[in-house]
């Protein structure tokens, strides 16, 4: 899978399109330098694939033999480039026309247009990154808070791909001895007996299983958690969606019934991405518009992993707070009850909340700073022992999904071995781990989820 292609030469913008000082358009391929003196005119007279790979030279961007701009242009010679390919990125004025004539200048120099993520693509497939870099990178793309950013940090995806490459290759040494013995019974070979064979496979189990239990934070940090604010009319429900995002996103009134449909953010608390959606007020109305609110309301509390339940403190328990407790007691998903108004004198005791939902806290959603709930949340989502950025954290499904298919086998193998069975059937599912670890590394994947993964890459990386 690692090698060196026989590729056209592409071109694209690389960064955001819009005014800027400075925009870069990269151009890959074998004949990266031609395309590149076609259009491109050095100052000093030189063309620009005889200048010194990777130093900057002044010059004039050509467009049908005529200058469009100035800008600074770089080679990189293949295999020391970001896709493994004969390189140069051209920096021109970041105008968003000037922008697109430079890109074009390239195309009428040759290079072809680049396909969503072709450049990592190729940077993949010719051994510059392995696959679970390039997801990492797809995910620093479209990170929403710092966290995530950490996450998708180089320290962070070398230490996932040393984790899975290591049980790889443990699995890899017991299969060999495990062939070695199966192929020649009558001698002393392999080097694992049954006992080391079934410790290493316990190891092997463990590192796993680390693995898999991670992605619980990966996934909070890095796709988010659905997350529904809900409560009776006028319990702060707005005031606390105002309260995470840091600004005045939602009206705010005494007046009942005001947000009468879902308001959706996404947003970071402490380390998990929260998808959030501020809900109508819970209650009985012959509003039929506010109705509509509260039946999205009702469906959105059945979809959520965590629903904020608001209650209001400062004034008695009613019939529709009863009736929410009622719901959420038939939900699976994780409940915070949020005791809005503790700055206000209660009306009633806290312990009636506290023996249906555990997780209660009070704060002032109006003049609260939200630590409290960000560090419930951070426990319901969050393994604390795991640093993001510093440790091995699996983020993607399709990571988490591999993984459990490795463990699955390593396990029916260990239960060959404590069965007494052949040989020849551990190894069989001790194989069939190693292959799906392969295709979680990229060492064995197949094109159709290669595809899949640079597809949701933007045009330009």
């Amino acid at each position: 899978m690692h090698k060196m292609g026989s590729y056209s030469t592409i071109a694209a913008i690389s960064t955001p399109p819009g005014k800027g000082g400075v925009a870069v358009i990269r151009i890959s391929g074998p004949d990266a330098f031609a395309v590149a003196d076609r259009m491109f005119l050095p100052r000093n007279g030189q063309p620009l694939s005889a200048a010194r790979a990777r130093m900057q030279i002044f010059g004039d961007i050509l467009l049908d033999g005529e200058p469009i701009d100035d800008g600074l242009a770089a080679r990189f010679v293949a295999p020391y480039s970001y896709t493994g390919e004969d390189t140069v990125e051209i920096s021109c004025h970041g105008g968003f026309l000037i922008t697109k004539m430079v890109l074009s200048a390239a195309f009428a120099a040759g290079a072809e247009p680049a396909a969503a993520g072709e450049f990592t693509r190729r940077a993949f497939l010719n051994g510059k990154l392995s696959l679970t870099d390039a997801e990492a990178i797809g995910n620093l793309l479209e990170a929403s808070s710092a966290a995530a950013v950490k996450l998708a940090s180089a320290k962070s995806r070398d230490k996932l791909s040393a984790a899975m490459d290591g049980i790889r290759a443990d699995a890899v040494s017991l299969m060999g001895s495990l062939f070695a013995r199966i192929d020649y019974p009558d001698e002393d070979l392999g080097d694992f007996s049954d006992a080391e064979s079934i410790s290493l496979l316990r190891s092997l189990l463990g590192r796993l299983d680390a693995l898999i239990e991670s992605y619980r934070t990966g996934r909070a940090v890095n796709e988010g958690i659905a997350t529904v604010i809900c409560g009776k009319p006028n319990a702060g429900k707005s005031t606390l969606y105002n309260l995470l995002l840091g600004e005045d996103a939602a009206i705010v009134t005494d007046i009942a019934g005001t947000t009468r449909d879902v308001l959706e953010r996404t947003v970071p608390l402490g380390q998990v991405l929260l998808r959030l959606s501020d809900t109508a007020g819970i209650r009985e109305t012959a509003d039929p518009v506010e109705r509509i609110g509260v039946e999205k309301t009702q469906a959105r509390m059945k979809e959520a992993e965590l629903v904020l339940a608001v209650f209001d403190t400062a004034r008695p328990l009613t019939e529709e707070d009863t009736a929410l407790l009622d719901t959420l007691d038939t939900l699976s998903a994780s409940k915070i009850a949020i005791l809005n108004k503790s700055d206000l004198p209660p009306a009633w005791d806290a312990s009636e909340i506290e023996k249906r939902i555990p997780r209660t806290l009070s704060l002032s959603a109006k003049g609260g700073d939200g630590a409290s709930l960000r560090k419930e949340v951070e426990a319901l989502f969050t393994n604390g022992d795991l640093t993001v950025g510093e440790d091995a954290i699996v983020s993607s499904a399709r990571q988490h999904a591999g993984l459990l298919t490795a463990r699955e086998h390593l396990s029916l193998a260990l239960d060959a071995y404590l069965s007494g069975l052949p040989t020849d059937a551990a190894a069989s599912d001790i194989e069939r781990a190693i292959a799906a670890l392969g295709e979680l590394c990229g060492k064995s994947v197949s094109e159709a989820i290669v595809s899949d993964i640079f597809s949701r890459f933007c045009v330009g990386k």
